[in-house]
């Protein structure tokens, strides 16, 4: 489903950047304020782009904005998962797409959040998926599992692809088990089918950026949180439905740590600890992955006094590109 643009309101206005630098937030705000600058006849809505949120169940381990924070706000592609299937990104693609089109269609605006960035991009670039073969890929499964592990498989994909391999986390199974197996059905490089940096339709997207030793101290804080807010007990909940029998879910930041602690072989202060640098991690991968995209509005949050006025600051972002784009359609 391409995405199209009829009026200012059709611009998508995407939120991307580091975990823990304050997407959610920045967006509900977004929500509010762009309908009314940009000429909407219906209400904000937003589009997640979060891989994890995807799970219904999975809340305080992928910090899940609570449904009584989201001031009456419509979110999409939230808990739409049980934990034992297998999320995938070209299914998002289709099911995120005809969300923004509905909200379109009802007058609104569409406001994407999220820190995956491959779900990011399906939603907002021009990009196909190649397809898939189930006997390749239960043969890197296999080896996944086996002694070669997820390292392994890695050390494979940097000989074959080394793009790809240094945008994917060595722990990664999944995502190294999909890179192989493109790789093999192809003849081509895994980093050959990313999506180029061309927008399936108007869009905006914003990145709020803090230093970094910041945004390790939110994580941290976060992390705390998410520990002392219920997490160990989120995950005795989702082990009754399927959690460790899950391959993305169970091996999730934050899951993994919990099944650990609950089976014994952590401590909660060691999952903190655990957590936070994963967590880290991430952070870094993500400004890494969008560092080299010139579409990318980098908004130093310490320049401004509040919320408000980031949202205020993106609404003039978002008005521009509306007129920019309606006078080349």
């Amino acid at each position: 489903m391409e995405l199209s643009m009829s009026c200012a309101s059709d611009l998508v206005c995407a939120v991307v950047g580091p975990t823990a630098s304050g997407k959610s937030d920045l967006a509900l705000e977004l929500a509010r304020q762009l309908p009314g600058f940009l000429g909407a006849r219906g209400a904000g809505e937003i589009v997640s782009a979060d891989a994890l949120q995807l799970y219904r169940g999975m809340d305080v381990g992928t910090a899940k904005t609570p449904v009584d924070e989201r001031r009456g706000i419509a979110h999409h592609q939230i808990d739409v998962l049980e934990v034992r299937d297998e999320a995938s990104v070209a299914a998002y693609q289709k099911h995120a797409r005809a969300d923004v089109a509905g909200i379109h269609a009802r007058g609104g605006v569409a406001v994407v959040a999220g820190g995956s960035g491959l779900y990011q991009r399906a939603l907002l670039d021009v990009i196909d998926f190649p397809g898939t073969d189930p006997g390749v890929r239960a043969g890197l499964e296999e080896e996944a599992a086996g002694a070669l592990g997820s390292r392994g498989l890695h050390d494979r994909l940097t000989r074959l692809d080394p793009v790809s391999a240094e945008r994917i986390d060595p722990h990664n199974a999944r995502r190294i088990v999909r890179a192989l197996e493109v790789i093999e059905l192809t003849g081509r490089p895994y980093s050959a089918s990313m999506p180029r940096h061309e927008f399936a339709a108007p869009a905006l997207m914003v990145a709020l950026r803090r230093p970094m030793d910041e945004l390790d101290e939110r994580i941290a804080v976060r992390t705390r949180a998410m520990m002392a807010g219920g997490l160990i007990e989120e995950v005795r909940a989702l082990i009754d439905v399927g959690l460790r029998e899950a391959k993305t879910a169970s091996r999730a930041t934050g899951y993994a740590q919990a099944l650990a602690v609950i089976d014994g072989d952590m401590s909660e202060d060691e999952a903190v600890d655990s957590i936070a640098l994963a967590t880290r991690q991430l952070a870094r991968r993500q400004v890494k992955w969008l560092r080299p995209d010139p579409r990318v509005h980098w908004l130093d949050e310490g320049q401004f006094a509040s919320d408000e006025a980031v949202a205020s600051h993106v609404v003039e972002l978002a008005r521009r590109a509306a007129e920019q784009a309606l006078g080349r359609s």
